[in-house]
């Protein structure tokens, strides 16, 4: 494996690690801590859609010779993470301890199908198809 996705997986992990942070924040309930693991998450989920959507993506849809296919479901997807997050923060803020649970269970699992799609087809594509794939990114993450 690469460098590069092996670093994309790392930030799938600290996502996932940020999410649960999150979680048990919640079943104390602690507030706090909650808006605190809520951010990180924010900032763990931003900066891979940053690295994914402005490098990996316009790399793999240049090789490929599309903006369709898998990418345009990877976005798709991250727009759909985007607004679960939109939902949670609202959440969050209104002291709604179940309901937040309730959007957090449901990114919990797009967050594993989509992680699983990009682990198990997009980036190994990308490996095969997208040169100079550890350069284009370096520095990430």
């Amino acid at each position: 494996m690469s460098s590069a996705i092996e670093t994309l997986v790392r930030q799938h992990r600290d996502c996932d690690q940020a999410l649960e942070g999150l979680e048990a924040s919640l079943r104390q309930p602690d507030w706090d801590a909650a808006t605190g693991a809520f951010a990180r998450l924010e900032d763990a989920l931003q900066g891979n859609f940053t690295a994914e959507e402005e490098r990996l993506f316009p790399a793999f849809e240049q090789v490929a010779g599309s903006a369709g296919g898998p990418t345009a479901v990877m976005r798709h997807e991250h727009g759909d993470v985007r607004a679960l997050l939109d939902n949670a923060r609202e959440w969050l803020q209104l002291r709604d301890a179940n309901a937040l649970a309730a959007e957090l269970d449901t990114l919990s699992v797009l967050l594993q199908q989509h992680n699983l799609k990009e682990e198990n087809v997009l980036f190994p594509m990308c490996r095969a198809h997208v040169p100079g794939l550890d350069a284009l990114l370096a520095n990430v993450g």
